[in-house]
């Protein structure tokens, strides 16, 4: 097993987490790289480094990727501004999503070189985690080959709608950023995007699926558990 840390942020606006991030991912990076300047004569090991799983929902916010087209915001600006909606290009895979209230965001901030897997492996656990955690819902999550994330009905075109939404960076192995499973989320925002970049797919979240408000805590304890279970982690 795994140790890290895990945090529950709670309500936190975007840039406020993006911050916290990315002081805690330097610091990662800054102690494994102290560590492997230490460890010259045998193997690598990164036993003792810090690592963290964040958890948390957000105030409203349009996040844009670093691959992401601004013409897949379908308001202006000053539309965000009006209604309270932040708005930020940040620095992770993917393109434009929606984050907000009712939501559950996690950010792992892990080094896989001590998971020993790469970048699309590191994806696809993720998903396997959403997947797992929906199990206990009574809701049938998968993949698509073509598109990153978890959906419903990923197979058939005609109804596949997206409950869970992914984008990470990494360097030197670390990553930051991660998912975002929409539970009681106001699917209404989407509204003002092409999610993911997609024109032709729909947005669901677990009450719409159930017909019926989830608690976000209970939700909150399934996906820990099944952090652990997939990544072998424990807190």
């Amino acid at each position: 097993m795994k140790r890290v840390e895990f945090q529950d942020l709670g309500r936190i606006r975007y840039i406020e987490a993006w911050d916290y991030q990315q002081k805690l991912f330097e610091s990662v990076i800054k102690e494994k790289t102290e560590l492997r300047n230490k460890q010259t004569i045998v193997g690598f090991s990164n036993n003792h480094l810090k690592q963290y799983l964040l958890f948390c929902e957000h105030e409203h916010v349009f996040t844009i990727g670093k691959s992401g087209d601004r013409q897949n915001l379908l308001v202006t600006k000053a539309l965000c501004e009006s209604r309270k909606i932040d708005l930020h290009e940040i620095d992770r895979g993917g393109d434009i999503t929606y984050h907000g209230p009712g939501q559950l965001v996690a950010y792992p901030i892990i080094d896989l070189e001590e998971y020993g897997i790469g970048i699309k492996s590191y994806i696809s656990m993720l998903e396997d985690v959403v997947i797992n955690t929906l199990k206990h819902f009574a809701i049938n999550g998968e993949k698509d080959n073509k598109a990153m994330g978890v959906w419903i009905d990923a197979k058939n075109p005609a109804k596949a709608r997206k409950i869970c939404a992914i984008g990470v960076r990494a360097s030197r192995f670390v990553t930051m950023h991660g998912l975002a499973l929409n539970v009681n989320t106001d699917l209404s925002y989407f509204n003002y995007i092409n999610p993911c970049g997609f024109t032709d797919k729909g947005v669901t979240s677990t009450e719409k699926e159930l017909n019926r408000a989830v608690d976000m805590k209970d939700v909150s304890e399934k996906m820990k558990e099944s952090f652990a279970e997939v990544f072998g982690m424990s807190y």
